[in-house]
């Protein structure tokens, strides 16, 4: 699939000419006979990050440019009334303040000005557009001056973009003299489908040098610092920034505060989406991506970055832990007016390991985490080097912050945490760095105060000589066309690539509950194993009703853990089958979006009917119109016989359900009007049928149960056949009636890319805990052979025969 179907396929092009654009654009600013106007566009004014942070964005712009010849217009707007606005507006335009440094008699005047220039306005309908660049012409018209260009900066929810976008470039573009700048604000899609569908409709109205996204992490003083930090040092760090020294890579977002207030937001997007897909892969690229010989150069940035990511190794289930603190769900029964009985699935804390599939960085882990309730606030990336060095004498004979045997370890702090305040720390017995004097400042030690296990005396310390906000230097940014500051349509897209497919796995995934803040001690630390990321303590999942009150056994609804090394996922029946429903239809989902179809293979008796009915009742995205249907197992009876597996299929789910005629592929029992008879080579035409449409006779899901003696689909420990060997389908014999069978062999079903084994009622207590214990043994028990030769097996148990 394209990840940008709507622009050029030559984005290097695009890029050259849009730093060419921008530099003659700026250079016009003061290279023409009449001072050029530029139009600020503020729309969702009076919302609360237009009122913490970009009002005084732009007030900080004005300062930077004001008597070097530009002049500015600063329009805000909202959809409330004239009146209502122009009073928010004023409040706002009085709480501006000043850096430090300035004078209070030239801040004020400087303040006075602003307010002068700026003014709100209602902006709703193309008429309202329309008058709006009817006046902005007039103004300039009015001065003497010209026009230089117009930023429409959108502070307001995304499903808002594209009316906007439409009003802007029928109604109120510049002339073509003068340049646009739109800028947006994150999310930018919910997956990569709608991220495409929003590029797409925004990319009709505006062309790619116009849209500037905004991820106000790339505004972080310290994370537009990590750049210029890898190239100013690069003689220092070129030996070290590969594999070969660094051991690891963490890039961590923790806050103390919770979702309250905000879960309808929360509900929909989550920690990953909120987070991890935009501010830390972000970063992670600025960490990761190859140095350009020129990092000023916009366009030579955002092509390593894209290079990045296109490198990162696809994210799989084990490559992610997520968490939800306990009062989650009741914030949400409250806020969204839910029943006492719902309970989310939202993670509300997630650990992610992620690999870079190049030569620099093979094997190295890189670990983004972010989650809420957590026991501080605090920002960072902290890139670990290996240590070879050994130290013959004791520690207290070490150099201080010299020893080699020291921890070696750069630190990018971005804020908040025991600090305070951003910072680069590197470790004195690494290299002295090197950053720009005018800009940062190096930081006295401050006694008692340890960061990462060592006193802040062991590191170079380093913080900005003035702090500054994240998107004050973003706004100046806009105006001077760094493009590199923000997230193109592109990497965008490349982002979603990698991203959605992890996020579909996790869809129904239960998180683990922490309880919040310090409380949570070390029941959220994980650990990693290859690429297999997995928590230290292996604790029992569940959902309760609450935080407030002891659960009972009733009040359990999911528990997972391991049963023969394999995944097992226990619950009372009815949750049981809705989580196992779930799975299914997120199986069939992710496969119909990567290969255009699902294989589903169903085995029949009592315990899949609340599974079929659940299916059929409450599942109407699944994708049925693409699914092919095939049965595990049969009874050697004719397919309309209330004893046949395929007759229940058809009461339960086929009849309820809209699935091709032609996507059912019953199993051929009933040939020549007999039953199973060799001669008629049933078992063989199977065979064909399945390799013939089934890729590499995989099916995407099989779902067998598990019988008291140990048999599964209908292969008996009595019966041999089907155990081993090349046959694909195979005729059985059955202890009980009908004895006759026909089944799918066990190397077929291993072939699977998953396998989930349903085992409810109290009567498979015995044999669940006998196969608990026993090896691989099929001859005895059938079922100890299912082991996915490439795939995944699931076991899904009720409490009645995982706990009796």
């Amino acid at each position: 699939m394209s990840a940008e179907p709507h622009f050029k396929r030559r984005p290097g092009v695009w890029k050259m000419l849009m730093a060419a654009v921008c530099v003659a654009l700026l250079s016009g600013l003061q290279a023409q006979d009449h001072p050029g106007q530029v139009s600020i566009i503020l729309l969702g004014a009076t919302g609360d990050l237009a009122r913490k942070y970009l009002w005084q964005g732009l007030f900080h712009l004005y300062l930077e440019e004001v008597g070097k010849g530009h002049h500015f217009r600063f329009h805000g707007t909202a959809l409330t009334s004239t009146e209502q606005g122009q009073e928010a507006i004023a409040k706002v335009l009085e709480s501006l303040s000043c850096p430090g440094d300035m004078a209070s008699g030239h801040c004020a005047e400087l303040k006075a000005q602003f307010q002068q220039l700026s003014e709100y306005r209602r902006l709703k309908t193309p008429e309202d557009y329309l008058a709006l660049s009817k006046d902005i012409e007039a103004q300039v018209e009015h001065e003497g001056l010209r026009e230089t260009g117009r930023i429409f900066y959108l502070s307001v929810p995304p499903f808002a973009y594209v009316d906007i976008a439409r009003n802007i470039n029928s109604s109120c573009r510049p002339g073509a003299s003068a340049w646009l700048r739109v800028v947006l604000e994150k999310p930018f899609g919910h997956d990569l489908h709608s991220a495409q569908q929003l590029a797409a409709e925004l990319g009709s109205f505006f062309r790619e040098e116009e849209m500037y996204r905004v991820d106000h992490y790339l505004g972080k003083q310290v994370v537009a610092q990590i750049l210029p930090f890898r190239d100013q040092n690069r003689a220092a760090l070129d030996g070290l920034w590969n594999r070969h020294h660094v051991e690891r890579v963490e890039i961590v977002m923790k806050e103390t505060l919770d979702a309250e207030g905000r879960t309808s937001f929360y509900e929909e997007y989550g920690v990953i989406r909120d987070v991890l897909q935009n501010h830390l892969t972000e970063v992670l690229t600025l960490v990761a991506m190859e140095l350009p010989v020129n990092t000023s150069s916009p366009e030579a940035v955002l092509q390593h970055k894209l290079q990045a990511f296109q490198a990162l190794r696809g994210l799989q289930r084990h490559s992610a832990v997520l968490g939800q603190y306990q009062a989650y769900s009741g914030q949400v029964r409250r806020e969204l007016q839910k029943p006492d009985n719902f309970h989310s699935l939202t993670p509300t804390f997630a650990g992610i390991l992620v690999h870079i599939d190049n030569l620099r960085w093979e094997g190295v882990p890189f670990i983004l985490m972010s989650g809420k309730a957590l026991d501080e606030r605090v920002s960072y990336v902290r890139i670990l080097f290996k240590n070879q060095a050994f130290c013959v004498q004791s520690e207290k004979h070490w150099v201080a912050a010299q020893s080699r045997c020291l921890p070696r370890q750069i630190i990018f702090y971005i804020g908040h945490g025991e600090l305070d305040s951003p910072a680069v720390l590197v470790s004195r017995n690494l290299f002295r760095p090197t950053l720009p004097s005018a800009s940062w400042k190096e930081v006295e030690g401050q006694p008692g105060l340890r960061l990462f296990g060592l006193p802040l005396s062991d590191y170079y310390a380093y913080s900005p000589v003035r702090e500054q906000d994240a998107y004050s230097l973003l706004i100046s940014h806009i105006f001077h066309c760094r493009k590199d500051s923000f997230v193109t349509t592109e990497n965008l897209l490349a982002s979603w690539v990698f991203w959605t497919p992890l996020l579909d796995s996790l869809a129904h995934e239960v998180p683990r509950f922490y309880p919040g803040g310090a409380e949570n001690g070390q029941l959220l630390d994980f650990e990693f194993s290859g690429s297999h990321l997995s928590f230290s303590q292996l604790l029992p999942e569940q959902l309760v009703p609450g935080p407030d009150s002891a659960p009972l056994p009733s009040d359990f609804q999911v528990l997972t853990a391991k049963y023969r090394d394999s995944p097992l996922i226990s619950a009372w029946p009815e949750e049981l089958i809705a989580r196992l429903a779930g799975d299914i239809e997120a199986a069939a989902v992710r496969a119909v979006r990567r290969f255009g179809e699902f294989h589903l293979a169903l085995s029949g008796g009592s315990s899949p009917v609340a599974l079929f009915q659940q299916l059929a009742a409450g599942h109407y995205s699944f994708p049925w119109a693409h699914t092919h249907l095939w049965l595990v197992d049969e009874r050697c009876v004719p397919l309309w016989d209330p004893e046949s597996n395929f007759q229940g299929l058809q009461t339960h789910l086929l009849q309820h359900v809209r699935v091709p005629h032609y996507n059912v592929h019953p199993m051929p029992v009933h040939r020549r009007q007999r039953l199973c008879a060799e001669e008629d080579q049933g078992a063989q035409a199977y065979a064909e049928e399945i390799s013939a449409l089934v890729t590499n006779g995989s099916f995407d899901l099989v779902l067998l149960g598990m019988g008291t003696d140990g048999h599964t689909a209908s292969l008996f420990p009595q019966s041999p056949a089907g155990l081993d060997g090349e046959q694909l389908v195979v005729l059985t014999t059955s202890p009980s009636s009908p004895h006759q069978r026909m089944s799918l062999s066990l190397p077929l079903i291993n072939r699977a890319r998953k396998v989930a084994v349903l085992v409810m009622g109290r009567m498979k207590r015995e044999i669940a805990m006998l196969v608990s214990r026993v090896g691989h043994e099929p001859k005895k028990w059938p079922i100890s052979g299912v082991l996915p030769d490439s795939g995944q097996l699931v076991w899904y148990m009720d409490y009645d025969a995982f706990l009796g």
